[in-house]
């Protein structure tokens, strides 16, 4: 596993070495659905927020103008992505770098970690490059306080667009370690039956993406 961490990390850092400085300004214009996952956190002041897989810090500091008083955290694998991250969030937030599927709250949050885990854990687009996602999604689930939601959006299965657009976006993700995740919404229904969480999906228009939340009582 730590060798697996250290091989991912590197590959992630050597993909957005150069790419962080334009990663949002680019992304923006396929990665849809990320603000309706932030739309619908429903959080309150002092909740804490954590994105597996934060990135750049966007997500985040898009969460925090919408929700005043939350507690946020942001967790990536890339020190590249971390480094802009803390130019974004600054002081808002609690950063820190770790494997999304074996993080230690308190090791890497020290002090400042939530008691009895996150209120609301956010992954946008992550799932499709991590190796072992469905280890992530369920180490995710796994650290959800009582009543807390993980909200999960990703690309969809794209069964809606036109051919040949597809294979051509499979083609063009595959160039930076990208792979769709067609089964993400069965693993998504095993991790919540296994936890006893409740499920509520949501397909977006063609195909394009698809958003989980999966609830604690």
């Amino acid at each position: 596993m730590a060798d697996q961490h250290v091989n991912h990390g590197a590959l992630m850092d050597s993909v957005y070495k150069g790419q962080r400085h334009i990663y949002d300004l680019t992304r923006k214009y396929y990665l849809f659905g990320r603000d309706t996952l932030i739309e619908g956190l429903d959080t309150r002041p002092g909740m804490s927020v954590l994105e597996v897989a934060c990135g750049t810090g966007r997500n985040l500091a898009k969460i925090g103008r919408a929700s005043t008083g939350v507690r946020l955290y942001g967790l990536d694998i890339s020190a590249e992505m971390l480094k802009n991250a803390r130019k974004v969030l600054g002081q808002d937030a609690h950063l820190g770098q770790g494997d999304a599927c074996s993080f230690d709250a308190g090791a890497v949050f020290g002090e400042a970690a939530p008691d009895g885990g996150f209120d609301r854990i956010v992954i946008s687009y992550a799932l499709s490059m991590i190796p072992d996602w469905r280890g992530a999604l369920n180490h995710a689930a796994d650290q959800l306080a009582p009543g807390g939601e993980l909200n999960v959006v990703d690309f969809g299965d794209l069964a809606g667009m036109p051919r040949p657009l597809p294979a051509i976006l499979h083609s063009w993700l595959a160039r930076f370690h990208v792979q769709t995740r067609d089964d993400l919404n069965q693993a998504a229904a095993r991790a919540a039956a296994d936890r006893g969480l409740t499920l509520t999906s949501h397909r977006g228009k063609l195909g394009y993406f698809q958003l989980h939340v999966l609830k604690n009582a």
